[in-house]
């Protein structure tokens, strides 16, 4: 049974973080909304009279440093097409289709709040290549993030006017190719389309958007993972409770902790403390079970509630920045003025990517040493070496795969190196200071996707464990649920053999799971 798809209006209303997540995973079709249209439109009319007399930059001057030379009226229309071909310069993989359909959603937000002198079409055909799933091909390398994404949005521009090529139906083809197809005429230039499509922060928070859903999602994984350990080494439950954790006064830490009790509520595992340790008195001078678990076990709260909170305030400034005028000059109809500055610099946008991928770094480093402590016999003290169910010496169990989740790890740890703060000036020093905001988002996700790839071997070391230990009638429904999941996808194993197309399928079913 189909269900029900959302109309997402865009426009005068604020596109929220349940808006996006809506179009781009749910793939709720948009509209846009009525008044905002108007306002499109009369911004456009605005500037068709304001420029008769006037002197704007980017419609009757070059652009960037060349902006002292002026544009005959006969050339303005030509100079936007110029301009957008020009830096039809990306390089590198195609930036991925989930990406450049958030860049695109961005983008439009951007254009809807009627301050960009736009003419209408350009945002009607922007929403209809976004209903359509008609995507362009977008590259990875090129943008500085200010003056905005300017080479990864000339790759949009160049589809709304019929040129370069397309993601469409599962192939890259021929913008006007699609656009024949789906029966699309290409966006007219008609005053400053070119710069207004370009100019902005679109990509990096299209990207970011991205970023933002599967760091979510890798957050309630390692709440599920670091929860089913706790079962296994039958924990007590003060350390993931309210009382403990009400004292430390962030919103991140606390709700982690919920997020365990909520899925351990019906585990038989969890020890309470005052049975087992306070009610009856101690005779033993060396207790066998653990008074307090190791760090990566014990203080997940502590770990994962930074990472939530930055997450959160993320999330904030990147539908902040979406929801905002974000290209220069800025078009003010009811002023009845132009503005010249730079909204287009993707500072805000960048710091956020650098602090994402430096918290999801640290993601993967509790899930590697969360990894490694069920792989330790001598940490551990209830499973064999290397969670290993065949002949130890023989067979070998998880110890191969242990050093992919190390190295894995070791490369978000050197891809930490904050992009905000690694400006080379460019354009003739015109672009002297810039936030490499698209480098930073892209960064953050290839930080994102290598911590998937620890977790599912973290998960693979986890299922192994619970059949050694035969407690499936124990664990928590939840932890049950994510055991047969898996246990569908790997079965278990005692023999060596090859892994790697096991551990993808792992991975493939987290990066799902959003």
């Amino acid at each position: 049974m189909q269900k029900n798809v959302a109309i997402i209006k865009v426009g005068s209303e604020i596109l929220n973080y349940k808006n996006c997540y809506e179009v781009l995973i749910n793939n709720s079709k948009i509209e846009l909304d009525d008044a905002a249209l108007k306002n499109v439109y009369e911004s456009f009319y605005f500037l068709k009279e304001f420029i008769k007399d006037k002197l704007i930059y980017g419609i009757n001057t070059g652009f960037g440093p060349m902006a002292q030379y002026k544009i005959s009226n006969e050339d303005q229309i030509q100079l936007q097409y110029n301009l957008i071909r020009s830096h039809c310069s990306g390089s590198g993989n195609p930036i991925a289709v989930l990406n450049v359909k958030a860049l695109m959603l961005a983008r439009l937000s951007s254009l809807m709040r009627g301050y960009s002198g736009v003419h209408p079409d350009a945002v009607i055909l922007l929403k209809e290549l976004i209903n359509r799933d008609i995507c362009p091909v977008i590259y990875e390398h090129g943008g500085l993030g200010a003056s905005g994404d300017l080479v990864q949005l000339a790759h949009l521009a160049l589809t709304l006017i019929g040129e370069g090529e397309v993601h469409y139906k599962g192939e890259i083809i021929e913008t006007d190719k699609a656009f024949k197809i789906e029966g699309l005429k290409p966006l007219e230039v008609h005053i400053r389309e070119g710069l207004a499509l370009m100019n902005g922060t679109s990509a990096m928070c299209g990207v970011g958007l991205v970023n933002l859903i599967h760091a979510r999602n890798l957050v309630k994984l390692t709440v599920a993972a670091s929860s089913m350990i706790v079962e296994m080494v039958e924990s007590y439950d003060d350390h993931f409770s309210n009382e403990l954790n009400s004292v430390k006064h962030h919103p991140g830490q606390n709700h982690i902790a919920k997020a365990m009790q909520a899925f351990l509520a019906d585990s038989q595992l969890i020890k309470k403390r005052e049975k087992h340790l306070y009610d009856n008195p101690i005779k033993e001078n060396i207790l066998k079970d653990k008074v307090q678990e190791y760090y990566s076990i014990r203080c997940v709260p502590q770990i994962v509630g930074p990472i939530e909170d930055t997450i959160n305030y993320a999330e904030q400034v990147i539908i902040n920045e979406i929801n905002s005028v974000n290209d220069n000059p800025i078009i003010d109809y009811k002023n009845k003025n132009v503005f010249h500055g730079g909204n287009f610099h993707g500072d805000y946008a960048s710091l956020e990517m650098d602090k994402l991928k430096i918290a999801i770094t640290k993601l993967s480093m509790l899930c590697e040493r969360q990894l490694n402590f069920l792989l330790n016999d001598k940490l551990n003290g209830k499973l064999p070496p290397f969670v290993n169910l065949g002949v130890l010496g023989l067979n070998l169990g998880i110890q191969g795969i242990q050093f992919t989740a190390t190295s894995t790890t070791a490369e978000n740890q050197t891809l930490c190196f904050p992009m905000y703060v690694h400006s080379i000036p460019s354009n003739n020093d015109n672009q002297d200071i810039v936030s490499m905001g698209t480098n930073a988002a892209l960064i953050a996700q290839k930080v994102i996707f290598n911590t998937y790839e620890v977790i599912a071997i973290e998960f693979l070391a986890i299922i192994q464990a619970i059949d050694y230990l035969k407690v499936q009638g124990k664990i928590s429904k939840n932890a049950l649920n994510y055991y047969t999941e898996l246990r569908g996808l790997v079965p278990v194993f005692e023999k060596d053999s090859v892994r790697y197309k096991e551990q993808a399928r792992i991975v493939e079913y987290l990066r799902k799971s959003i």
